[in-house]
């Protein structure tokens, strides 16, 4: 019964259009305050307490870099040194634009920071090209989704955080999944171009391409600064966060010198206000999480549903078909903040990995980013090209289906997620 006034009671309040954050905050004050006995005390505490996890403070981190490279030419450097590799194949600039995503993804951590940073250059240059605006859409908003895949990823430091899973763990598990995916959308790509007979570029000469990967090595090589120093121990990925934003700060500022010094606050700025918005939602969820727990209702919902007879097999499919309805309403880290502590102890009692249902959600939440009514890549896309969100649906649906079967496999393979952590954490 109280599980059911909580969930109407947060129905109700996102209605009105209130945002996510505050309808969370105010559903778990008036449940706490007119239906149980609870102190406001505890409250109070619990929303410190709940923020004060070391591995939070990546997130802002994280954030900071990826604004510096956003403004900094890295994203131009990296397409050129894309292009200089594939633009030859059918599809060229595209497949050009699908490896430039998932590197950039792997210096940024935010799919909207990956589409606006690699469709703001390539999208222009492929319709001038000759290329359809849709084409070069559909691959840029789904491309750019890869972004919250390939770590490091700021949605699976939300997943890691409100499920008390490692880190670590969760980036090195989304590294497989996440090529494995890249491939699959250039696939779709030139086998879309090849049918079309869309252009290509001319096929470029090993010293074009040893001049593109110099120009570009400053920003590939935070992906080695960041992914290595977790791998090797040196730091934590929280450590690494922090390197992160420091080092992308020297490549933008002194070495590629593409963002003037007197733009750095506003970087600054743009940056503490997302990070503000982002850990107000995680406060308001903490709190959420914690009305959930004291309600012992994941552990009512975990016993109903084994009582029921549901295996892992059919539990995935639920936790599919839900994290993809939700994504129709909420945005990934809401979606993570809200059900992942729900979901997560069901997970664990039908002994499904707790990596490997993380990167099943960010699977789920990259699908949730592509599509309407409150698709964030789409809405990031529509701004880039001045496309309608109707008709950057049309655009992306190929791209979308291959994501769809995508995730089909990696909930029901395991081992795409697991093989890496397990070789690399024996």
């Amino acid at each position: 019964m109280n599980a059911a006034i909580i969930f109407v009671l947060l129905i109700v309040l996102m209605l009105t259009g209130m945002p996510i954050s505050i309808s969370l905050g105010l559903t778990v004050l008036t449940f706490l305050f007119t239906l149980t006995d609870v102190p406001i005390q505890s409250v109070a505490l619990k929303l410190f307490t709940g923020i004060e996890k070391f591995e939070i403070m990546a997130i802002p981190f994280f954030i900071l870099a990826g604004n510096f490279l956003t403004h900094g030419g890295v994203a131009r450097r990296m397409i050129r040194f894309a292009s200089s590799m594939i633009g030859h194949w059918h599809g060229g600039l595209g497949l050009a634009g699908v490896a430039a995503c998932a590197l950039f993804a792997a210096v940024s951590g935010s799919s909207p920071a990956t589409v606006v940073a690699i469709g703001s250059v390539i999208l222009p240059a492929m319709v001038k090209q000759g290329f359809p605006k849709r084409f070069g859409a559909g691959i840029i908003t789904t491309s750019g989704s890869l972004g919250i895949l390939i770590p490091p990823s700021i949605a699976m430091v939300m997943y890691s955080v409100s499920t008390s899973t490692s880190v670590g763990a969760m980036f090195i598990a989304g590294v497989v999944p996440g090529l494995m995916l890249a491939t699959a959308l250039g696939a779709t790509t030139w086998f879309i171009a090849r049918k079309n007979n869309y252009p290509r570029l001319d096929k470029a000469t090993w010293g074009e391409r040893w001049a593109a990967f110099r120009e570009s090595v400053w920003g590939l090589l935070l992906i080695v600064v960041v992914m290595g120093g977790i791998y090797s121990g040196i730091f934590t990925p929280t450590e690494a966060a922090a390197m992160a934003a420091v080092y992308a700060f020297i490549v933008a500022v002194f070495i590629y010198k593409d963002l003037p010094l007197k733009r750095v606050a506003k970087v600054l700025l743009d940056s503490a206000s997302m990070s503000a918005m982002l850990l107000y939602i995680i406060t308001n969820a903490v709190l959420f999480s914690f009305l959930m727990t004291s309600e012992n209702i994941p552990q009512a919902m975990a016993d109903w549903l084994i009582g029921q007879g549901f295996g892992p097999i059919a539990f995935l499919l639920v936790v599919n078909i839900l994290l993809l309805l939700a994504g129709n309403v909420m945005e990934p880290s809401s979606i993570i903040l809200i059900l992942a502590p729900i979901l997560f102890p069901v997970a664990i009692k039908l002994g499904i990995d707790p990596v490997h249902f993380g990167i099943l959600i960010i699977v789920n939440m990259e699908v949730g980013m592509c599509h309407p009514p409150v698709g964030l890549n789409l809405y990031v896309a529509s701004g880039i090209t001045k496309m309608g969100i109707s008709e950057l649906t049309v655009a992306v649906w190929p791209w979308l289906l291959t994501m769809l079967i995508f995730l089909g496999v990696v909930t029901y393979v395991p081992a795409i997620s697991l093989w890496l952590p397990h070789l690399l954490m024996k």
